[in-house]
């Protein structure tokens, strides 16, 4: 039911997947446990958010093959050099009780320090050993993303940036596009804001569905990844159903044209952690 991204290096993301961040540990447990029940797929945490440890007692306990799931975490900006990198890894991979990730990004740029640069060594270091299948960054801005492409080796396979209707981030969409890096959006429904927007409202009613289906519906239908939070069952049902609504064009323009950049996380250009 799930749709999926073919990434450049040829892995096979599921499309909507299952994020936990600000969810603590034991919540992130249960939280994980029911969206896997629900039908997701694809789990997405860091190692700053705390609950590794939670998603994989969930993985765990599913029941659920590991070639079945698709897992994400993320480098923290203290790991943000070439040897920095596999002991960031093997501590999340500790702590979700896996012998790999699927995905493995660095979190933030960090620009202050271009530490990303070195680490990014270090990422292609352990994706050869075979601890990560794929790796990519996050909050990376084109010119973050351009300096990695430049040094001439692997090409990120995802950059995950805040993206929902209020902040469609479109040079940096058009910079992921050119280099053939997928992009993924965290925060796809706005922390909740873009639920209550007219205009989504108004679509939402005119398919018989909710505003977080019209949200991600639009994400989708644009070929992003997304990854929403809830820990609420219904929601979490909710939100994978958005899978089957197909929005029309005119939708897909008026959703479009909420775009104020309205950040509601750390601009990557001055954050370092």
């Amino acid at each position: 039911m799930i749709p999926t991204v073919t990434l450049n290096d040829s892995t096979t993301m599921p499309q909507l997947g299952f994020g936990v961040f600000q969810v603590p540990d034991d919540d992130a447990h249960r939280a994980v446990a029911t969206a896997l029940e629900t039908g997701y797929r694809s789990i997405d945490t860091a190692a700053v958010y705390g609950n590794e440890a939670g998603v994989g007692r969930a993985v765990a306990e599913s029941g659920l093959h590991r070639d079945d799931l698709f897992i994400t975490t993320k480098l923290w900006v203290d790991g943000l050099s070439r040897d920095g990198v596999r002991p960031g890894l093997e501590a999340s991979l500790e702590r979700l009780g896996l012998d790999s990730v699927d995905l493995y990004l660095i979190h933030w740029p960090a620009p202050a320090t271009d530490g990303y640069l070195r680490a990014w060594e270090g990422m292609e270091e352990v994706r050869e050993l075979g601890l990560v299948r794929s790796i990519g960054v996050s909050n990376f801005l084109p010119e973050h993303l351009q300096r990695l492409v430049d040094l001439g080796g692997t090409v990120p396979a995802v950059n995950q940036v805040e993206l929902h209707p209020a902040l469609q981030n479109r040079e940096t969409v058009a910079a992921n596009a050119s280099h053939g890096t997928a992009t993924e959006a965290w925060s796809p429904l706005g922390q909740g804001a873009a639920l209550s927007d007219p205009v989504v409202a108004e679509i939402a009613a005119t398919h018989s569905a909710t505003p977080a289906q019209v949200v991600l519906a639009w994400h989708l239908q644009q070929g992003r990844i997304v990854i929403p939070k809830s820990v609420t069952p219904a929601r979490m049902a909710e939100n994978l159903d958005a899978t089957r609504l197909v929005l029309r064009e005119e939708d897909l323009e008026a959703l479009d044209g909420l775009d104020r950049d309205a950040r509601t996380g750390p601009d990557p250009k001055n954050f370092n952690g």
